[in-house]
């Protein structure tokens, strides 16, 4: 199964963008999915429902730090790669959808109630969201 089946079936499983971005890499990163799962649980929906970084985005940004970032202090060259990585990332989702802000790209701040029921109105989770998810982990196949 490709990461984009697996990203697309665990958010459709009720878990949110950056769970599902995260998860899907499980296998290659080789850790356990349940603490995957916990770990970017708080990241959805721009960064726990705040409307800001696309919890797609920052998913990304963990597939990034756990594929090189550094575990030693003066481990330079990993940091900087893994800050180049999340750059590039971040510059070609934005080249795709014009920004990596939750808010900027559902139209709507999720953060009011008034954004929030115009995104469920809308169906903006099950229409715009899964688009996200899959441009992400496109985005990481093609730079990890």
């Amino acid at each position: 199964m490709s990461n984009t089946t697996k990203a697309l079936l665990t958010f459709d499983s009720g878990f949110n963008c950056a769970q599902a971005v995260l998860t899907s890499f499980c296998d290659i990163l080789e850790i356990n999915s349940e603490v995957a799962l916990k770990i970017a649980c708080g990241f959805g929906a721009g960064m726990g429902k705040m409307a800001k970084t696309c919890g797609a985005v920052t998913g990304g940004f963990m597939v990034i730090g756990l594929k090189y970032g550094h575990t030693k202090g003066g481990d330079i060259e990993s940091k900087e790669k893994t800050y180049a990585l999340v750059r590039e990332f971040t510059d070609l989702f934005s080249e795709d959808h014009g920004s990596v802000e939750c808010r900027e790209l559902l139209s709507c701040d999720i953060n009011t109630p008034e954004g929030l029921k115009l995104a469920q109105e809308q169906k903006l989770f099950r229409t715009l969201c899964p688009k996200y998810v899959e441009s992400a982990v496109k985005i990481l196949e093609k730079i990890l």
